[in-house]
């Protein structure tokens, strides 16, 4: 391919080449991308090399359903969910082809709407037990308070109350993997990392014994439900009493719930934690919204807790966490990889190349959303959301990989704030830095303080 033949982009330094954009990228991954997006992004995609990789950067909400949904049989994640498979094995979000379909047939009962209703009450007993802890005008680290609670929730939706007694065990264990795969995530962009992660450095062994730790006590719960046979009404026996009826009938190994156990452990409360911090603090920001946020939940809910029958009637909030998601997406950055040369707009892309999806980018795009900086819930009436592409909003991916926990996520983080925000105003410490860490999701760098006051 001729260089003509490419898209945009910047291009490398003579000598060096372009192995300074690694450390470049490394060092403000979105800042580099809202950069050469802006220089260089009239066609809405640019392309630069990072080392000997070549990279694709995708602006443009066609582009990016061809590769989720039109052609999304001729690509695969990225190198860096490699690193992942060391805790998730072959989930439904390390997964590829034909094994990736199957997983997701086996499991998606599990996930049904009807089954995830069944949940409401065990949430907001969960989002209660948490807020009945706090003190007016205390100062806490509600990025751990909404960590805590979303691990409490997907460890009793996962197994009931079988794991009670070792929470705090499985929460350090779980936060040793989750800082441990984050520090180390990065390895994937360097020659040799395969080898380099099988050194007997100190991070990997953490990783290794806090991962040990978890699958002992997944499996033993595993080993106890299959010798049972009964149903206990949650996730982990609709894992395992699910069947493939498009095949030849059979479930799924141990190996394989193991894995979609451990990938809903991470998945499932990492990111949901993330959001509802952001959610939090972007309340607080806003006088205006906040006050409307409230006068739907006194008219709503008067002096009771939420329910799940409640939902429909709590419009604002739903749109008040949509918008939340916009400006700070929990999964910030997606990779994908042609198998074949792909078609896309003017230019042809090779096969092995780096497609870069970026949701904070794309939901930041004025053309999609005028002021985008602006916290506006207002954005996500029908009749705005009806203006809009499909693909120009993606927190929770699209196609057929779109994430299968979104309606849990969704009940789950407008239960938890009508639960809190009917009963606490929240306000960060001044002075308290509050900035994204971008990794895996979007959380906040040094945590959250905020003082607690209670509404009435």
């Amino acid at each position: 391919m001729s260089a003509s033949s490419y898209p945009p982009g910047p291009k490398g330094i003579p000598l060096i080449g372009n192995i300074y954009r690694l450390f470049e990228f490394m060092q403000d991954p979105v800042g580099f991308f809202f950069k050469v997006a802006e220089k260089y992004g009239d066609d809405d995609i640019v392309y630069f090399k990072v080392g000997p990789r070549r990279v694709y950067l995708l602006n443009n909400p066609e582009y990016i359903q061809d590769v989720l949904t039109n052609h999304y049989g001729n690509f695969v994640k990225g190198a860096a969910w490699e690193r992942g498979k060391g805790i998730l094995g072959e989930g439904l979000l390390t997964s590829e082809g034909n094994f990736h379909k199957r997983q997701r047939r086996l499991a998606q009962p599990a996930f049904h709407q009807h089954r995830i209703a069944s949940y409401g009450a065990l949430m907001i007993d969960c989002a209660e037990k948490t807020q009945d802890k706090w003190q007016d005008g205390s100062i806490l680290d509600l990025y751990q308070e909404m960590y805590r609670l979303t691990l409490s929730i997907v460890a009793k939706t996962l197994f009931g109350a079988e794991i009670e007694s070792e929470t705090k065990d499985i929460s350090n264990a779980l936060s040793v993997v989750r800082e441990e795969w984050l520090r180390t995530i990065y390895l994937t962009n360097l020659p040799l990392h395969k080898l380099i992660m099988k050194l007997p450095l100190s991070t990997f062994r953490r990783f290794n014994k806090a991962r040990n730790r978890l699958d002992a006590t997944i499996y033993r719960i595993i080993k106890d439900r299959r010798a049972s046979g009964k149903d206990y009404g949650d996730l982990l026996s609709m894992l395992l009493l699910s069947q493939d009826e498009d095949c030849n009938g059979d479930g799924m190994t141990d190996l394989q719930v193991r894995d979609e156990v451990m990938t809903i452990f991470l998945a499932g409360h990492e990111t949901t934690a993330s959001s509802l911090i952001w959610v939090l603090y972007l309340i607080s920001q806003n006088p205006e919204v906040e006050a409307r946020l409230w006068q739907e939940l006194d008219k709503v809910l008067p002096g009771r807790i939420p329910m799940v029958e409640d939902l429909p009637h709590l419009q604002y909030t739903r749109m008040v966490f949509a918008e939340t998601l916009r400006i700070y997406p929990p999964v910030w950055l997606t990779t994908r990889r042609p198998l074949k040369d792909w078609k896309v707009g003017s230019y042809t892309v090779p096969a092995d190349s780096v497609i870069v999806i970026c949701p904070y980018l794309i939901h930041r795009n004025p053309r999609f959303y005028p002021n985008p900086l602006c916290f506006d819930p207002q954005r996500w009436t029908a009749e705005s959301e009806a203006n809009r592409p499909r693909f120009a909003y993606l927190p929770f991916g699209g196609g057929p990989r779109r994430c299968l926990g979104e309606h849990f996520a969704w009940m789950e983080s407008a239960l938890v704030i009508a639960t809190i925000a009917q009963r606490w105003r929240v306000k960060p410490v001044p002075g308290h830095p509050v900035e994204p860490e971008l990794y895996v999701t979007l959380r906040p760098k040094y945590g959250m303080k905020m003082k607690l006051e209670r509404r009435n």
